[in-house]
């Protein structure tokens, strides 16, 4: 990936532009953004709620359903869907149409772990060169057809999320993650407060890591507290999606590249009403 806009590289109209002659912006990202029906941010005031393991389930939940997804990891320095979703070694390619990104299993995925030279690898980079990385991966990725684009914000209500809203002004909403403790709820707050003054809508809270479903006798323990989320969405007014349990499973598919919703646990079938759920606002 470089800083310098790739559309004009592989654009028919080279030469000829107007844009291109004028030295103006080019206006080819409308385009490709327009080919997706709802683009979705999944955010969490609080790192470590799980918000990425939602991200890649809600993905391969929708897919499912015959529907065409993409995610974009918006998280440059900590970028985690590759690994969640199975595609670490992948790599992005330059195409006559933008972009290429990899398929995971069908979901198309782009995020900064494909262009890095190891796994190890760190991003020290300033705030303008993680916002010129996040412009890029939407105006420049060929994300074809597409019926729902999730985009992986980092934790927090600062850079990235300002720039995701102002690259995509036509954003469905967003889905915050937390978990029930009140610690994670007091930064949900800030993150459903932040969509809410950018004018969007708050599709849902989803409450994670809601309990701990025993492996022996199948009761839940309540280890950080339950139903904070939900109490959270009422409080300020804004859909509650559900909530998923505490399931050993969710981290050892995590590790693998496997998705839980996939696996028939309790963890599984309470995040596929939670796709239910948001199903029905589109």
């Amino acid at each position: 990936m470089t800083a310098k806009n790739s559309n004009c590289e592989t654009c028919a109209q080279k030469g000829s532009c107007k844009d291109e002659l004028e030295g103006k912006e080019c206006k080819g990202q409308i385009n490709r953004m327009a080919r997706v029906k709802h683009k979705v941010i999944i955010a969490s005031g609080k790192g470590g709620v799980g918000k990425s393991t939602v991200t890649v389930n809600l993905a391969r939940a929708l897919q499912m359903k015959g529907l065409r997804v993409g995610v974009l990891d918006a998280d440059i320095t900590g970028p985690d869907i590759p690994k969640l979703l199975g595609i670490e070694d992948a790599r992005l390619n330059q195409g006559p149409e933008g972009i290429e990104v990899p398929l995971a299993e069908g979901i198309k995925a782009a995020s900064m772990a494909f262009v890095l030279s190891s796994r190890d690898a760190p991003v020290v980079w300033r705030g303008p060169m993680k916002m010129a990385a996040i412009k890029q991966f939407i105006q420049d990725v060929n994300w074809g057809d597409l019926d729902f684009l999730l985009i992986d914000l980092p934790p927090g209500t600062s850079d990235e999320p300002l720039s995701v809203v102002q690259l995509i002004p036509d954003l469905a909403g967003a889905i915050i993650v937390t978990t029930p403790q009140e610690v994670a709820l007091l930064d949900s707050r800030k993150a459903v407060n932040m969509v809410k003054a950018m004018k969007m809508p708050v599709l849902g809270i989803v409450e994670n890591m809601s309990g701990l479903v025993c492996p022996h006798c199948g009761e839940s323990i309540s280890i950080f507290g339950s139903g904070g989320g939900e109490r959270m969405a009422e409080e300020m007014d804004v859909p509650f999606l559900g909530a998923i349990p505490i399931d050993p499973s969710v981290c050892a598919l995590g590790d693998r590249g496997q998705t839980f919703v996939q696996s028939g646990t309790k963890a599984g079938g309470s995040f596929s009403r939670i796709v239910e759920r948001l199903i029905e606002m589109f």
